[in-house]
């Protein structure tokens, strides 16, 4: 699962009939478009001002227009509409560091009442509850709502596999179960690569790193962190750009070169710096603190 906002069912009814009303422009029998109704039209500006903000880093104009848009719905009984604004609701939230709302905005689907959601929006919406939960530390809720989430996902697999098996791999990784955190990873990356999908692919590679460190083989550390590096700039992701660098960092002091270690940190600093990530930046500082003064 990606950070990027996802459109609700009305945004992507209005494209859909405004691509009718291209393809019917040119046949003067046809009469025109109905005008979306009043709600339908509130809902698609609340969605778009939300993204906007989000784009800008303003996740507190984000929450209050995604919340707006989950509003409108509800009163819609738009099922696919409430679980798409709910999980960007929880997204802007968790930005905000405030993970108790992160966690209430996935009520409307997670406690579903009489509406009927789709498998896949209560996948993700059970993913991003695992997420929340794995965060702050909770790692066997964490685990949990992650089966979950497969659950949802059904036994032949959904276009979350991929993050799901990531997720489980965090979360045996924290939990001192490396062999498990490696599998994970290693059938996150096979899915996500025949998917093409580069942020969960990016994010096995970096797992697989993350274990080999775990297991103390800095050599088998260094070519997946390096790969999803790569992917995590061509993306444009700070903050996965910089877990990479971090993570090839402690590689390389594994494997006794501080001074690469070193640069890989002081990398980390200048790119969490320049994202505004306060806690990134005093991360890596602590890290070029432990290696001692420059030789």
């Amino acid at each position: 699962m990606t950070n990027r906002a996802t459109n609700v069912s009305f945004f992507l009814r209005a494209i859909a009939m405004m691509a009718t009303c291209a393809l019917l422009a040119s046949c003067a029998q046809q009469p025109p478009a109905r005008p979306l109704p009043a709600r339908e039209a509130a809902a698609i500006d609340a969605n778009r001002r939300a993204e906007a903000s989000f784009r800008r880093g303003n996740f507190e104009n984000a929450a209050q227009h995604y919340q707006e848009a989950l509003r409108i719905a509800q009163s819609l009984e738009d099922a696919d509409g409430i679980a798409a604004n709910a999980i960007n609701l929880s997204i802007a939230y968790q930005r905000l560091g405030k993970p108790a709302e992160a966690r209430a905005s996935l009520a409307a689907v997670l406690d579903r009442g009489t509406l009927t959601f789709q498998p896949l929006r209560l996948a993700q919406a059970a993913l991003r509850r695992s997420i929340l939960e794995f965060d702050e530390r909770r790692y066997a809720s964490a685990g949990e709502w992650a089966d979950q989430a497969a659950a949802y996902c059904g036994p032949q697999g959904c276009a979350l596999l991929g993050a799901i098996n990531n997720v489980k791999g965090q979360v045996a990784l924290e939990t001192g179960r490396n062999d498990v955190a490696t599998a994970n990873a290693q059938a996150a990356l096979q899915v996500s690569r025949e998917a093409g999908n580069r942020i969960e692919t990016a994010n096995a590679l970096r797992l697989l790193g993350n274990a080999a460190i775990r297991a103390g083989d800095a050599k088998a550390a260094l070519a997946p962190l390096g790969e999803a590096l790569a992917i995590d700039r061509d993306l444009a992701l700070p903050y996965k750009i910089y877990l990479d660098l971090v993570g090839l960092g402690r590689a390389s002091a594994l494997g006794g070169d501080r001074d690469a270690a070193r640069i890989y940190y002081e990398r980390a600093l200048v790119v969490s710096e320049a994202d505004r990530d306060a806690k990134g930046a005093a991360a890596a500082r602590a890290l070029i603190e432990t290696l001692g003064s420059k030789r």
